[in-house]
This record gives C-alpha cells, structure tokens and sequence, in this order.
C-alpha cells in the first residue's frame, strides 16, 4: 500500500469494557473484561476517521491467567508462573488459540475472532495482532494445533543444556524456583529448569525476571560465543512458520514482533 501507516492499537480486554466499579487486581468476574463484539462496524468506523490505516489488536493469543472456565474445561495456570490476576499477554500458552475472556461464547471464540476480522477488513482497516517469537508461558500446553503439529518441547533432549534441535534451553540437574513461590498453593513443577525469556540462566529467577515465561530456542548456542547452529534448520523456526501461517490464514495482515531483537535475525 502507499501513504502513510497509521496504527490504533487497542488493549482488548479494557476497550470495550464498560464497568465503572472496578477493583484494582481483582478478578474477572468483579471486573469483567472487553470482547471482540465491542468492536462493531460503528467503532471501526470512528477509528478509521482518525486516519487509521490499521488497528492492533493487543492481547488475542491466549496468554497465562488465573482466570478458568471449568465449565469450558479451561483451567487456570499456576499462581506462581502468573503476574497479575488477568495476566501478561505476552505470556502465551497456547499460540493456536484466543484468549476466552475476550468471547461472548466462549466455545465459539475463534468464530468471534474471525467476525472481527471480517468486521475490520469491512471498514478499510488491516488487521495486526501480536506475535511473541522469543518466549512463551512456563506452562505452555496447546490444545487447539492441528493434529499434524507437535507442542514447544515435545520432542526436546533434556538433558542438554543446548541442542539445535530443541525448542528450549535447559538447566540440567536442577528444578525451577518461582520468586513468588507459595508453598501453600500446588507448586509448579520444572524439571529440569528452562531458561527464562529475558535469557536469565539460572533455576530460580529473580522477581524483575520475565519469571513466568521461558526462552525459545532458535538454535543459538548462548553459552558457547553464541555459536548459530541453522543448518538443518532449527525445529523452533518450523513450529514459529507454522503459527505464523495459521493466522495469516485466519485474516490476520500483520504482526506487531514483540521483543524481536532478541531472536537471531537470520530467522
């Protein structure tokens, strides 16, 4: 396209979320949260006036919470690999999936993601959405991939520091330590240790640490001169392809590349 870009971006779950009384670090059901049909053809519309080119929808990908939804068979994660009650969305847990707060139906949220779309394409607007190349939650498990596409360290030798074929680095012999570890609530088990996303080796991270997120491998040897290693290519930039395909394949035009510096530009 030509012209200037311009880029509104939106936080989801606060934009459209009209509750007056919320309670600073309470919880979704005090509080609420935005939802995809908050933005009708109207809002759009009104986003588009100001010269809006894009919009960036923050927070989509289902991230860690300590929101669940039983019902839904949607369970919260561990208190100790969660920062805030709602959680940070940069902190996936699965990246073939929405997150279900930002639903009216939450069985149907992927439908509701895809309305989106359609709604904002419908007002002249392209659609960006994040994408967190360099880590993911500590407690990543994905339960909508495709059949054919296996999980972050399914298939990961654990007992190497670095493989160029595994998809995390590891802290053999040791067991992740949480800074806010609460020996009250089920310990969040890590054996051994993964590596945190702000590339913090040790087992127990300190509490300024992205403590609840682990660092992706793109077959990078850190604690060798950060040797590359990108022949054959690194399963890690398979699994990112695949993803990155799956949305675009949803609709989605673009992506905001949260924290790219930190993954080797060669991928």
């Amino acid at each position: 396209m030509s012209g200037k870009l311009i880029i509104y971006q939106v936080l989801v779950r606060l934009f459209g979320n009209t509750n007056s009384s919320c309670i600073p670090n309470s919880s979704y059901e005090v509080n609420g949260s935005g939802k995809f049909v908050d933005f009708t053809s109207e809002v759009l519309d009104q986003i588009k006036a100001l010269g809006s080119t894009h919009i960036w929808y923050t927070g989509v990908i289902e991230h860690a919470t300590l929101t669940q939804f039983p019902e839904h068979g949607i369970r919260s994660n561990n208190f100790s690999i969660v920062k805030g009650i709602a959680g940070s969305p940069y902190s996936i847990t699965d990246y073939y999936d929405v997150s279900p707060v930002l639903a009216l139906n939450i069985p149907e949220r992927q439908n509701e993601f895809r309305d989106l779309v359609r709604r904002t394409h419908q007002c002249n607007l392209k659609v960006i959405i994040d994408f967190v190349p360099n880590h993911i939650s500590r407690d990543y498990k994905s339960d909508s991939k495709p059949s054919s596409v296996s999980d972050f360290g399914e298939n990961d030798i654990t007992g190497f520091p670095f493989h160029p074929m595994n998809n995390f680095y590891y802290i053999p012999g040791s067991s992740f330590k949480s800074p806010v570890q609460d020996n009250s609530i089920e310990l969040f088990i890590e054996t051994p240790a993964k590596v945190t996303g702000n590339d913090c080796f040790s087992s127990q991270p300190s509490l300024n640490d992205w403590y609840e997120t682990v660092k992706l491998n793109y077959g990078v040897d850190y604690l060798n001169n950060h040797k590359r290693y990108f022949n054959p290519i690194p399963d890690t930039w398979i699994k990112m392809e695949e993803i990155l395909n799956f949305w675009i394949e949803e609709g989605v035009d673009g992506f905001r590349c949260d924290m790219a510096e930190m993954v080797p530009p060669e991928f």
